[in-house]
């Protein structure tokens, strides 16, 4: 009967970590989508805004473009938020979430630019 009894107690074990490890990944997606998506927009207006030229008029239809670009998907607003400085490698080991990104740029790899 022991024969049974551990394994079966250690595989309980086991999916109760995967389900935490899962709910830690989806909470970092909801802080992406949250509170870091409406700093990178801000950063994205403000860069747009400042390089506004005449070779490069950056209208509304532009600011729009691209915003929608980079907040279409959760690893674009990574991306974008370490590009812009928002979020850095100090951010994500303070965190706990450098597992958390590694995880999403793999199951989102295509979306990379």
């Amino acid at each position: 009967m022991e024969f049974i009894a551990i394994p079966a107690i250690a595989l309980l074990i086991w999916l109760a970590w995967q389900l935490y490890r899962a709910k830690q990944f989806n909470k970092f997606k909801t802080l992406l989508n949250d509170k870091i998506k409406t700093d990178v927009i801000a950063a994205i207006q403000e860069d747009l805004a400042t390089q506004r030229s005449e070779q490069f008029p950056n209208n509304q239809a532009h600011i729009d473009a691209t915003v929608y670009y980079w907040t279409q998907y959760p690893i674009r607003i990574l991306q974008a938020a370490i590009n812009y400085e928002i979020v850095d490698k100090q951010w994500l080991l303070a965190t706990n979430n450098v597992r958390n990104s590694q995880h999403l740029m793999h199951i989102q790899r295509q979306y990379l630019d």
